[in-house]
């Protein structure tokens, strides 16, 4: 046997290994793990709606932060760019 025979023997076997474990299948999940997913997900989705809240309060700041600056009715981005 040459050493590329040796080499595709060994490649054709990792490879019939890989493709068996990416078809195996998971156990079926217990009621224990679907109530910590849900947890989790309420988690997440709080988390979210805060950072949206969050975002939307820092967003008017930052209007409220340019209209005073009077930079829409001076036209001072306008100058600047020129």
């Amino acid at each position: 046997m040459s050493m590329k025979q040796i080499c595709a023997g060994i490649a054709a076997v990792v490879t019939g290994c890989a493709f068996g474990m990416a078809l195996a299948k998971l156990p079926p999940a217990t009621d224990d793990q679907k109530a910590k997913a849900a947890e989790a997900k309420v988690k997440a989705d709080e988390g979210a709606k805060k950072e949206a809240e969050l975002l939307g309060k820092y967003q008017d700041r930052a209007v409220d932060r340019y209209k005073k600056a009077g930079v829409a009715k001076t036209g001072a981005t306008a100058a600047v760019k020129k």
